[in-house]
């Protein structure tokens, strides 16, 4: 497929007829995608996530905090290298370090009614957890407007980018490839479901954590097939045209 870098602000003809009209399912990353970067949710799961791991393995917080982006760097959530190394139950940390507060993320109208116009069916895919998604949606106000939530439980506990629970929530929702979109703020995340066969769709934001690699801010890579800057102007700029 060939690159098609645009941003939410490049004008649309007839967008659905030349770039999406054949999506029928949409998968919405959750944090930093559905929801501007700037609110910054994950600095207070950042932190708890610290407090967790320190209070687990008695360590002092500053070790505890290194030991947290090692593991981040190793096995792509510091969930899955507790539960690697020290088999941690991943149940009690996944509700402490989501029991944050969600009020930074203002209610989006707009986004509500775009997702509400858009057709096909919309399915979020996390690695945090359905309570975590669940809470977000409902500040939001766009729960109504998705078919379901695939979060780390539901991927074994095996976090994005690995390719096993793409094809997993492939299955889950019976989704065809070739007639999905993803949209995501990691572009590293998009790399699996290009190769699966879907259209992808990169909210470059700049939070480090959406572009770790410097030199693949501006154009990271073949797998990213279109490249945006805020999803709730986006959606309602493409589902302008259904009106």
């Amino acid at each position: 497929m060939t690159n098609a870098y645009q941003t939410a602000t490049t004008p649309l003809a007839a967008p659905l007829a030349d770039r999406f009209g054949h999506v029928d399912h949409w998968v919405f990353d959750l944090d930093n995608t559905l929801y501007p970067a700037h609110c910054n949710l994950f600095a207070q799961v950042d932190v708890r996530i610290t407090d967790y791991i320190a209070q687990a393995l008695g360590m002092e917080r500053e070790a505890a905090r290194l030991k947290q982006k090692e593991y981040y760097r190793l096995h792509g959530t510091s969930l899955r290298g507790m539960m690697i190394d020290h088999g941690m139950d991943p149940a009690p940390f996944l509700a402490y370090v989501h029991d944050i507060d969600v009020t930074p993320v203002a209610p989006s109208p707009l986004l509500a009614d775009a997702l509400k116009a858009l057709p096909g069916r919309k399915v979020i895919f996390t690695n945090g957890s359905v309570r975590h998604a669940e809470n977000v949606m409902a500040r939001l106000g766009v729960a109504d407007h998705f078919d379901g939530i695939f979060d780390i439980v539901a991927a074994d506990y095996v976090p994005k980018p690995d390719p096993a629970p793409y094809a997993t929530m492939i299955r889950r929702f019976g989704i065809n490839p070739a007639r999905a979109a993803m949209v995501e703020d990691l572009h590293r995340n998009l790399l699996p479901a290009a190769a699966a066969g879907m259209t992808t769709v990169w909210v470059r934001t700049d939070s480090e954590y959406s572009h770790p690699d410097p030199s693949a801010h501006a154009h990271p890579g073949d797998h990213v097939h279109h490249v945006i800057a805020d999803v709730e102007a986006w959606l309602a700029e493409i589902t302008a045209h259904l009106r």
